[in-house]
């Protein structure tokens, strides 16, 4: 075991971290206010080489290891949730579905001008009546000649409005169940595709969510991504990777929770000494603290099998539900640090709490994931190897190359 970061993976770290504090941190109570955020965040995001940070070099990425990613998310959330979430849709449950499932024609076609950041990916499988309930999906694709036809809704999509691609989950066969689901990438200027956002969330406001409307979207079948059928597989793996990147997320906004406690504990005066010198203030920093080290060392954990190409299903899963609660209490107890201030936008605890509660709920609520966690324990799941896994880090041709 090595709990040590590289010198790539510091450096990294000290770069994002010092552009949330300029360019984001600053700004974040105006545009939480607005709904929205300066869009020239996307192009320092692509200027600093992080819209492709773990995809392989050959394919227009920075070819940095997974717990990179990592990283990224969780000074991007400490940020705001907005832009970690920004980065997980984007890499995580698109760009990396393209690098596992993709073959080399879609690669050179949509992963290479993403991981630039020259286009935006999105991914789209939940629908108003299929949530955790996958196969309960309505949206259909029927084969016609050369393509598909899609017809459907999706509904709580990040990106909706402003990615550029989508991977859409759709049914080519309904007899089949989950193994009649197909998966296809999706160009925002398909005649028939339209987008509107969702008003009115409780947090991650400054964030583009909404729907996805397929009016008779015709999709050549270069675009099918896998098999016809491999969809259901297809978007459990993409989730492996959104969740490992939600988790991540967690950490960060741990971190900031703590981070604007302490400031408090110092300045704040009760009863002639600071907040921070009563055991019951100490006692939610220490939760904070515990919480911060025990998400890190999970996520990392699952980080570190995904550089190794193996299968880690349980342990993000396991990794997402730990750090979104330890997180979600973080920033309750930072509101109750800050008292009758804590319930105001003076301070950015109150957005905090707002944001820490959405990620409880999507990529697999607490009680799913409280239900995989079971099943792994008393034997009654098991994962597979899949026929197509994310490549090993470091990447195979950087390796020949060093050698």
């Amino acid at each position: 075991m090595n709990f040590e970061f590289s010198e790539e993976q510091v450096m990294l770290r000290k770069m994002v971290r010092s552009f949330v504090d300029k360019e984001i941190i600053p700004n974040m109570k105006e545009w939480d206010e607005q709904g929205g955020f300066d869009p020239i965040i996307w192009k320092r995001l692509s200027e600093l080489d992080l819209m492709g940070v773990c995809i392989p070099e050959e394919y227009g990425g920075s070819g940095m290891d997974y717990n990179s990613l990592a990283i990224v998310c969780e000074e991007m959330e400490r940020g705001d949730t907005t832009f970690r979430t920004a980065v997980s849709v984007h890499i995580g449950l698109n760009s990396l579905t393209l690098l596992q499932w993709g073959n080399e024609e879609q690669k050179q076609k949509y992963l290479v001008p993403q991981a630039k950041g020259e286009k935006i990916g999105a991914f789209g499988l939940t629908e108003p009546g299929a949530g955790s309930d996958v196969a309960a999906l309505q949206t259909t694709a029927v084969k016609d000649g050369d393509d598909y036809i899609l017809n459907g809704s999706k509904t709580w999509i990040s990106l909706c409005d402003v990615a550029d691609h989508f991977i859409v989950f759709a049914y080519t066969d309904k007899s089949k169940k989950h193994q009649g689901i197909s998966a296809f990438i999706v160009e925002r200027t398909m005649p028939g595709f339209s987008s509107k956002a969702i008003k009115g969330k409780m947090g991650i406001r400054s964030g583009n969510t909404g729907e996805l409307f397929f009016d008779q979207v015709r999709v050549p079948k270069e675009n099918l991504l896998g098999l016809e059928g491999e969809g259901f597989k297809i978007a459990m793996a993409a989730l492996d990777n959104g969740r490992f990147t939600v988790a991540a997320g967690a950490v960060g906004l741990i971190m900031a929770s703590l981070e604007e406690s302490v400031k408090y504990c110092h300045e704040r005066q009760t009863f002639g000494k600071d907040i921070g010198r009563h055991q019951l203030v100490q006692q939610m920093i220490a939760n904070m603290e515990a919480g911060l080290q025990m998400s890190s060392l999970l996520v990392y954990r699952a980080g570190e099998l995904k550089n190794k190409g193996v299968r880690n299903t349980r342990e993000t899963s396991l990794a997402k539900w730990q750090a979104c609660d330890f997180a979600n209490k973080a920033a309750d107890d930072a509101v109750q640090i800050h008292g009758a201030y804590g319930f105001s936008s003076e301070y950015p605890v109150e957005r905090f709490l707002r944001n820490s509660k959405a990620p409880v709920i999507y990529e697999g609520t607490r009680e799913i994931h409280t239900i995989m966690q079971a099943e792994y324990v008393l034997g009654y799941r098991v994962d597979k190897t899949l026929n197509k896994m994310l490549p090993a880090w470091p990447y195979e041709k950087e390796t020949v190359e060093s050698r």
